[in-house]
């Protein structure tokens, strides 16, 4: 009786809470949803259902009144659904649960993340697996604790003193993949004062928890691609090339090259008969995306050109080369979210989009920022000098304007997408708002329409040059046939025929026994062909008309060629063709 009217009160004192929730969205898990036809969706339940927790509704309850805080509000019961919008940083559950691990995959999965992470870094026996850094081993697993892997590390344990902290330095390429997968991730900190290996574990962020700090479990790429293919929904990959740090050079053992490590991470994913579309591959090495773009085409059209070059030079020169990468084929930039913000005034109390959003949406870039919820409560953000509110520090005093930074980074500059440490945060937003992220393979395929439409308009130019000149061919031939027709039925003197043209000469023969007084006539057809500009015209008689009686006339009006009897003509047409304005005729009887 006392337990039941406990439940009755808990029940009550929960109600409002749980009245609050949204309602979760069921996700129909169908064949259509799987990535590829040559991996089956695993058997397990078929409704996945998104949840958010409180972490949205807190901030929420912390802006203050505002159409956009209304609007949120509207939002609270859903329905929710998985959305590429929102992009698992290191999983997605890094907030609460260790780095590139099951956990927290499973975790920003179950917070709706459509494209989940894993930052791809290579063992001593050259596999890849998930960690944001080839040499971060002794801050996010326990490699430190266990003494026969601690002794390969690059730089072996040395405890702090009273002038140097603790030094230790343990990567990936140290260990193989078989040892790697018997490590335990661990929340991501380190304690710089530790005496001992067991003090190094502690000193993580103080707004980050350890409640679920148990033992998670490392991911080898693999199986990161099997893991994200299972959960129900559609979800996407975005692996990230890790450059190795200069204690790792390159090539690695004298033979793993850049350029191979980079092939290896798509081909795992090829191998794996994963679809392109699927895939946004990221590198802040601009060579690993260049390659890609050549190399995989399909992948590198949607690759991920990570930014951080405002950080050593300024934001605007940054800002300033953003066409130029463009035009050699980088469609998504990402850079820190920091990046897209400036203040709107000198009073330094409003936020706008920066010039670098302005440049590169102007450039037709999509933009891909990072990383949110990595920086703790915001009114501390000013006093710590955060890097990721460095541009903005002194307009932001408290968590409620984490959403009015995301409305300017959403519906303002129109990013496509946003990391994050805590998935719930984003993907709330982008459920109310509509937003959708990155159309994966539409990139491809827009690049493909480009190339077959250029191609389309070569060939139709080359087409149009060609009928040009069968045209000019064709007009040749018939002139040249027309000229050789006047030659041979206008080129007369009355009823002779031309009997030779040589050398530039006419020589019209005729012969008569009793001929009238005749007209010879020479075609402007046939005279337009000489080219010594002369024109002979020869007339014998037997019984007629003296040579004596001639009279030959060449005028530049009327270009003819008179005589007493026989008249000879050459006509104006013809003769104007030729280049010393004379004609030359002689008669002999």
């Amino acid at each position: 009786m006392v337990l039941s009217t406990m439940n009755m009160a808990l029940s009550a004192l929960l109600l409002p809470f749980v009245s609050a929730l949204p309602v979760a969205e069921v996700v129909e898990r169908q064949a259509s949803s799987s990535h590829t036809s040559l991996i089956s969706q695993p058997d397990g339940p078929t409704e996945y259902q998104i949840s958010y927790g409180p972490r949205p509704y807190y901030i929420i309850n912390n802006m203050t009144a505002s159409p956009l805080k209304t609007k949120l509000q509207s939002c609270q019961n859903g329905p929710f659904s998985v959305t590429s919008w929102s992009i698992g940083h290191r999983g997605g559950g890094t907030l609460q649960f260790p780095e590139e691990s099951v956990q927290s995959e499973n975790a920003g999965a179950r917070m709706g993340a459509g494209i989940l992470e894993c930052d791809v870094s290579f063992t001593n026996d050259m596999q890849l697996v998930c960690r944001h850094s080839l040499c971060d081993l002794h801050t996010t697993t326990d490699i430190l604790l266990r003494p026969d892997l601690a002794k390969k590390c690059t730089t072996p344990f040395t405890p702090a003193n009273a002038t140097s902290a603790a030094n230790v330095l343990c990567c990936t390429s140290d260990i193989t993949l078989a040892e790697y997968g018997t490590l335990c991730s661990k929340m991501d900190g380190f304690n710089a004062s530790a005496r001992t290996v067991q003090d190094y574990q502690t000193g993580i962020p103080s707004f980050r928890t350890q409640l679920y700090d148990t033992c998670a479990t490392p991911l080898s790429l693999n199986a990161y691609i099997d893991l994200v293919n299972s959960y129900p929904g559609y979800r996407n990959f975005t692996p990230e090339l890790k450059t190795p740090p200069a204690q790792v050079p390159m090539p690695f053992k004298g033979v793993y090259t850049q350029q191979q490590y980079a092939r290896d991470m798509l081909n795992a994913f090829v191998n794996k008969g994963i679809d392109p579309s699927c895939v946004f591959a990221q590198s802040f090495n601009p060579p690993d995306i260049f390659q890609w773009i050549k190399e995989y085409p399909a992948f590198g059209a949607q690759a991920v050109y990570l930014d951080e070059s405002g950080d050593s030079n300024n934001i605007s020169a940054a800002a300033a080369r953003l066409p130029s990468l463009k035009a050699q084929g980088v469609n998504i930039i990402s850079p820190p979210f920091n990046y897209l913000l400036t203040y709107g005034d000198a009073t330094n109390k409003t936020i706008v989009p920066s010039v670098y959003a302005t440049t590169a949406k102007a450039a037709g870039l999509d933009i891909i920022a990072w990383s949110f919820d990595r920086s703790g409560p915001l009114d501390r953000v000013l006093a710590t000098q955060d890097y990721y509110y460095n541009t903005i520090n002194q307009a932001v005093h408290y968590d409620g304007q984490l959403y009015e930074i995301l409305n300017i980074l959403g519906n303002e500059i129109g990013i496509v997408g946003l990391f994050s440490d805590w998935s719930a945060t984003v993907g709330y937003f982008a459920n109310c708002f509509g937003l959708t992220g990155p159309k994966g393979g539409s990139y491809y395929a827009s690049q493909l329409a480009a190339s077959s439409s250029a191609a389309a308009k070569a060939s139709s130019t080359a087409v149009s040059s060609a009928t040009k000149a069968s045209s000019a061919a064709v007009t040749s031939s018939s002139a040249a046939k027309a000229s050789s027709t006047a030659a041979a039925s206008s080129s007369k003197v009355t009823g002779a025929p031309v009997s030779q043209i040589s050398d530039g000469q006419v020589q019209v023969s005729k012969t008569a026994a009793s001929s009238a007084p005749s007209s010879t006539k020479v075609s402007s057809a046939a005279v337009s062909q000489i080219s010594d500009g002369q024109v002979q015209v020869s007339k014998t008689t037997a019984a007629s008309a003296s040579a004596s009686a001639s009279s030959i006339k060449a005028t530049s009006a009327s270009t003819s060629v008179s005589a007493s009897t026989p008249t000879t003509k050459a006509s104006s047409a013809a003769v104007s063709q030729l280049s010393d304005g004379q004609v030359q005729a002689s008669t002999k009887a």
